[in-house]
């Protein structure tokens, strides 16, 4: 774990040579048959791959064409969702997250079997068409490497804080949900699927939000926030991946 930065601390601090690699870039691709890689540039070459949000918690490439209810769950703060695996300091990494995703406050969109391995390399952005009975309002987005065996360890994620002045609602009460996540570097193995979490929390590695627009330190008030994310043509939902399977396979 401290190899790295210490060989690039004694390069370019102390100067010594011969430590560090003539690539600019490596990095450590995780997932099935974990490695270190060399790249001259990052993000690497990648095939940006929409995958899009279906009804009955289905996730593939193809975009949804029929009508359908959006799917709904509640946020309350007095009882968070809570952080499993991530970018938390002592309790982060990839964990099984299948107690997470059975509490009624996490939604989740599931691919079919991979029929050859996936590469993942660069940057992640969700983009979902959802409602909030709430004007201060969060939603966490998070991908999953789903083995044969049920087991779901996370990968990427990302939490995004809405205020009253970053809604802007259609006629219907939707809105856009642009959500950030972290870079990805994952190898899918073949016969593993991938996995999509929607939540609107991932306490206290991101703060509870209280649903008042209070200070999360020093807010004495909590509001319970009825969350909708839509599916269908004209409210898609989706997350945007960055397919180096080319460029990075074995």
């Amino acid at each position: 774990m401290t190899d790295a930065p210490l060989a690039w601390f004694d390069t370019f601090l102390r100067g010594v040579p011969g430590l560090l690699g003539e690539a600019p870039v490596t990095i450590h691709v995780q997932g099935d048959g974990g490695r270190w890689l060399d790249l001259a540039d990052w993000p690497p070459p990648a095939t940006a791959t929409t995958w899009y949000l279906h009804t009955g918690g289905f996730l593939a490439t193809d975009a949804p064409t029929a009508s359908c209810e959006p799917d709904r769950y509640r946020y309350d703060p007095a009882d968070a969702t809570p952080a499993v695996g991530g970018i938390g300091m002592l309790t982060g990494g990839p964990q099984d997250n299948r107690a997470l995703e059975a509490r009624p406050d996490v939604l989740t969109y599931t691919s079919a079997a991979l029929s050859e391995p996936l590469v993942l390399i660069g940057p992640v952005e969700a983009d979902l068409c959802v409602e909030s009975s709430l004007d201060h309002t969060d939603f966490f987005v998070r991908l999953c490497d789903v083995a044969p065996d049920g087991t779901s360890r996370n990968v990427c994620d990302g939490l995004r804080r809405f205020v009253p002045d970053a809604i802007v609602r259609a006629d219907d009460g939707t809105f856009r949900a642009s959500v950030p996540m972290w870079p990805v570097g994952h190898r899918f193995a073949a016969g593993h699927r991938l996995r999509v979490q929607v939540s609107s929390g991932a306490h206290p590695v991101y703060a509870r939000n209280p649903g008042t627009g209070e200070p999360v330190a020093t807010a004495t008030e909590l509001r319970v926030a009825d969350q909708a994310v839509h599916h269908r043509p004209g409210r898609l939902s989706s997350i945007t991946l960055p397919d180096a399977s080319a460029v990075a396979s074995p």
